[in-house]
């Protein structure tokens, strides 16, 4: 099983395209002084769209990606995209990272430098890794299987990708958001090749399950989710339970499109309110961008819907592969400031084998792209004890 080499080229009937839909734009109306109570500032929004119309600069934030290397293989008949970066040092540790929603591969992009060159940046190079990122299935360059369910199987992909494809038996795997839960499920079903995890947040799918003698903390934390779900939670419900009628809004419209990104990386960040405090234009556009001109919107709601869909043998088989799954992986936790939710020690314990745990001074819920500095210091210092 092997993999091609592959460059991001956009057409330019597709720039030329994005161009006319931003000239045309029908603008809503917006109540006097809601800043971003409503959702997306309209103020913002309009800012930002005149500078992608006028300023930004697709093709040069194309050549800086081209600068990885990329490529792509065929894994269970779906092309899976990623960017493969070798340290110089022989004795580098392997390392997939794996993102969520609504972000993608770009998300650990400042990562990369501090993971393959330590020694640039106050490491050594005792602490190199060799940096894995692929696209989720259904993002960026990413296919999806036609199968329903098919988030369920993305660990067994990537375990294909490392072992088979790229010839690491060994390897260690850090993700978040629905990055956490594919990396769990390395862990639980390829603990023979997986050595740690590290994971920005516990994930979600354990709030399903409650246990009958929570503690006091573990209480205070249900009741935060719970709030969590009542105020900011509804774009899930709606992306897992009418996908399509959503997607054929914002694969139609890239201010609209623009509108729902945008709200989550201001909601999600430690941005003080003001977005550009943790991500500039450049960053939000491309990531945009890219779900624009791949086209992925629909398929990028897929882990929501599976979720959501997930028949009652679905549910059974994982529940059995959580028992003969293994729990030894040694497994640390780094939960950024502004974190969505900071679950007590004690409720991750329950389904992991917690050998660290830290919670960071400043940044959000796109840790890595906001802080890729504090990220890698725990990443080198969790992962030292498993080299």
């Amino acid at each position: 099983m092997s993999a091609k080499q592959f460059q991001i080229n956009i057409p330019e009937s597709s720039m030329s395209d994005l161009q006319r839909r931003l000239k045309r734009t029908r603008w809503p109306d917006e109540l006097n002084n809601t800043d971003w109570e409503y959702g997306t500032n309209l103020s913002y929004l309009k800012e930002l769209t005149d500078y992608w119309q006028h300023e930004y600069d697709w093709r040069a934030q194309e050549r800086k990606l081209n600068e990885w290397p990329h490529y792509k293989a065929i894994i269970d008949e779906q092309e899976i995209h990623f960017i493969h970066i070798k340290s110089k040092s022989p004795n580098a540790l392997p390392i997939i990272l794996t993102h969520g929603w609504p972000d993608s591969f770009l998300r650990f992009e400042k990562l990369i430098p501090f993971l393959t060159t330590p020694e640039a940046f106050g490491g050594t190079t005792s602490d190199s890794f060799d940096v894995v990122i692929p696209s989720l299935p259904g993002f960026a360059f990413s296919t999806l299987a036609d199968s329903p369910g098919s988030f369920f199987n993305i660990h067994n992909l990537w375990a294909t990708l490392m072992s088979d494809v790229l010839g690491y038996d060994k390897f260690v795997a850090h993700g978040g958001d629905w990055g956490s839960t594919i990396t769990e499920h390395l862990a639980r079903s390829h603990s023979n090749h997986v050595l740690g995890i590290h994971l920005t947040d516990v994930p979600f799918l354990h709030t399903f399950q409650k246990p009958n003698d929570p503690s006091e903390s573990e209480k205070k934390y249900f009741e935060e989710i719970e709030q969590y779900q009542m105020k900011e939670n509804a774009y899930a419900m709606i992306q897992g339970t009418r996908p399509h009628t959503l997607a054929a809004g914002l694969s139609d419209s890239p201010v609209g499109l623009a509108a729902w990104i945008l709200e989550k990386f201001y909601t999600m960040s430690d941005c003080d309110g003001d977005v550009e405090n943790s991500f500039t234009k450049d960053e939000l556009l491309t990531n945009i961008s890219l779900y624009w001109y791949t086209q992925t919107v629909p398929s990028s709601f897929t882990p929501y819907y599976d979720i959501l869909h997930a028949n009652a043998f679905t549910w059974i088989g994982e529940k059995v592969k959580d028992w003969t799954g293994s729990s030894s992986v040694p497994a640390g936790f780094a939960f950024f400031a502004k974190e969505n939710s900071h679950p007590p020690r004690e409720w991750a314990a329950r389904f992991f084998n917690v050998q660290r745990w830290t919670t960071l001074p400043k940044g959000g819920h796109f840790g890595a792209l906001e802080e890729p500095k504090l990220l890698a210091n725990e990443l080198r210092e969790f992962f030292r004890r498993v080299r």
